[in-house]
This record gives structure tokens, C-alpha cells and sequence, in this order.
């Protein structure tokens, strides 16, 4: 059974894919057509609008912390990759109170939904190493952590 933050992030991603393909269409009219999904009512509305909102107003900051990470040409990677990882992206960086396994684990999972084949191990591949750089401390507790077990 799906969270009401897991169907959040799922429709932020759908949100932000279909902003990707359109991206003169504006927001308000985003957010409009993934409400008339009828399970929408059982997603953390806030947590979506703050995700969705954040990241169009955000794409381009966030992209420059995600495309260093980036294994291959920024235009190689699907559109689908791209909006998993700037909502985690968004996440990491504008929600230090979700621990960055939380939301590393939700984007890998949302990939596997949505994204091709093996798309949720290169998500895993580039959110590891920016959560290394934008919550190095937290990753380093979580490290020393799983050493001491």
C-alpha cells in the first residue's frame, strides 16, 4: 500500500515530466489536470505542492547539482530520470528534516515504476553521490553507523 507522501512524490514526478515536455504550460494548469486523478485525494497535498512548485521554480539550480553526478551527456537522460531526480533533488536539499535514505529509497522506488529498465540504478548512482556532497554529515553518520554494526 502506497503513503500519502510516496502518491505526493509520484504525482510531483508526473507533474515535473509533464513541465519538462511542456514547458510553457503553466503551473496552476499542471497541478489542475493531476488532481482530476481520482486517487489524488489520497496523496500529502502539501507535501506535493511544495515539491512540484519548488522544483519548476528551482529545475535550473537543481540540475546543476545533479548534472556533475551525471554519468553521460545531460541530454541522454530521460525525461522520466530527470524528474525523479530533481524532486529528490529538491528533497535533499530543502528538507533536512527527511532523512536522505528516505527520499534516496522513494526516488529509486518511484524509478522502478516509472523509469526504464535499470533507470533506478543510475537515480540511485546520482542521488547517492549528492546527498554525499549536500548532506555530508548526515551521510557520514550513516556510514560510521553500518561500520559499527
Amino acid at each position: 500500500m502506497k503513503t500519502a507522501r510516496r502518491r505526493a512524490r509520484e504525482y510531483a514526478v508526473q507533474g515535473i515530466y509533464e513541465w519538462q515536455l511542456n514547458a510553457d504550460r503553466p503551473a496552476s494548469l499542471i497541478e489542475k489536470h493531476l488532481r482530476e486523478n481520482d486517487y489524488f485525494v489520497k496523496a500529502d497535498e502539501a507535501l506535493f505542492r511544495e515539491i512540484l512548485f519548488g522544483v519548476l521554480r528551482d529545475a535550473a539550480d537543481l540540475s546543476k547539482y545533479l548534472v556533475p553526478y551525471y554519468e553521460r551527456d545531460a541530454a541522454e537522460v530521460s525525461p522520466v530520470e530527470r524528474a525523479i531526480m530533481l524532486m529528490a533533488a529538491f528533497e535533499l536539499i530543502s528538507h533536512p528534516q527527511t532523512p536522505c535514505p528516505v527520499i534516496i529509497n522513494e526516488a529509486i522506488e518511484i524509478a522502478k515504476t516509472f523509469g526504464g529498465t535499470d533507470g533506478h540504478k543510475f537515480v540511485n548512482g546520482v542521488l547517492d553521490k549528492l546527498a554525499a556532497d549536500v548532506r555530508a554529515d548526515e551521510v557520514k553518520a550513516i556510514r560510521s553507523r553500518r561500520q559499527a554494526d
